[in-house]
């Protein structure tokens, strides 16, 4: 006599985690726009900007809004010359030849842009530059 075994199947059902995956991946499709906050600042144009897409490991960005409030990198608190100072040089101790951006509102005075990139160097960076935008094609 035979008997009419069946196999177990050792097989793993899969549907469930591509189901948690697919919930996952449309919460974080939601929630990533309302994570970006950044500055609003009105960008000065040129004929040929570089498009320099800034990443916390090669750039420091010091933003001077419109107002002429200082900012660092994408954090919304408000910074004296003094307190950016300090942090910019705390950051450069860690990355020395790192790039320092300034962006600028293009409604603020060129003096006070300059003040700061001189402030800047001064406190030891090696290199600051300006952000800018490319000129919209008329």
């Amino acid at each position: 006599m035979s008997r009419n075994r069946r196999r177990r199947i050792a097989e793993m059902n899969v549907v469930p985690y591509i189901d948690v995956m697919l919930v996952l991946l449309i919460i974080f499709m939601i929630t990533s726009p309302l994570l970006s906050q950044s500055i609003e600042v009105e960008l000065p144009s040129v004929k040929e900007a570089n498009n320099v897409i800034p990443t916390q490991t090669k750039f420091v960005i010091v933003t001077i809004d419109a107002e002429g409030q200082l900012f660092l990198n994408e954090d919304k608190k408000v910074l004296t010359v003094e307190e950016l100072l300090s942090r910019v040089t705390a950051l450069m101790r860690f990355a020395p030849y790192s790039q320092v951006l300034v962006r600028g509102d293009s409604q603020i005075t060129y003096g006070k842009i300059v003040k700061v990139m001189s402030l800047l160097q001064e406190a030891g960076v090696y290199k600051v530059g300006l952000l800018t935008k490319p000129l919209q094609s008329l």
